[in-house]
């Protein structure tokens, strides 16, 4: 089995950009960690330092490479920072 992951700390999410399955909309400092694997990126979030994590709305979504899932990690963290997709899914991220 192949995978890969990424991980980015300290970033600062703006209101309304980071949905999660399980606790709904979070914001603040956060750390974005993407996990790839059986060809799916699998994205989770949490407040930089807490020990839980939490599954993006959308997470995983579908990805054939290594290269492709890092590169969708990237769109994501760009995405929290409040970039113009800040409202996009991680489905429209992974195709943009």
């Amino acid at each position: 089995m192949t995978w890969a992951s990424w991980t980015t700390v300290g970033i600062h999410a703006l209101p309304g950009a980071v949905h999660t399955a399980e606790i709904g909309v979070i914001n603040g400092d956060l750390t974005i960690h993407t996990t790839w694997s059986e060809n799916l990126a699998h994205v989770a979030v949490q407040y930089t330092g807490a020990s839980d994590w939490y599954t993006m709305a959308g997470s995983p979504v579908p990805c054939d490479s290594e290269e492709a899932s890092r590169t969708f990690h990237q769109a994501v963290v760009e995405a929290v920072r409040g970039g113009e997709r800040a409202d996009a899914s991680l489905e429209e991220l992974f195709h943009h």
